[in-house]
């Protein structure tokens, strides 16, 4: 919700026309097939595939899941999104794990230290 009222904002560099939707809503791929930008935190495994993103889209995986078992019994974390399938068909995508959360620790130690700095 953050990231949508960021995007939504009137000023230079945003102005997005953002859609929040919820991973059960019927009509998901046809509304993420809409998409420059896909943001996803939907917190189930590879809920939204190749068929569901607009070729050249921007793809940001928030999501990561428990570990899921692969065909060969080989266990992983994985996250929202079928990465492996999106490779190339995205302009751009973010793994899982590996993808947000280190920007996620980068701002909370940023923060942390803005935070010390004005108290003490």
């Amino acid at each position: 919700k953050p990231m949508a009222a960021l995007l939504a904002q009137t000023s230079p560099g945003f102005d997005a026309t953002v859609t929040i939707l919820h991973r059960a809503y019927q009509g998901l791929p046809d509304l993420t097939l809409l998409a420059d930008i896909l943001i996803v935190a939907a917190g189930q495994p590879h809920v939204i595939k190749k068929e569901m993103v607009k070729p050249g889209a921007v793809v940001i995986d928030v999501g990561i899941t428990k570990r899921v078992s692969d065909s060969h019994g080989k266990s992983e974390i994985v996250g929202d999104v079928d990465f492996q399938k999106l490779l190339g068909h995205a302009s751009y995508l973010t793994p899982v794990p590996g993808g947000v959360g280190p920007m996620t620790i980068a701002m909370l130690i940023e923060n942390t230290w803005k935070s010390y700095s004005q108290s003490h």
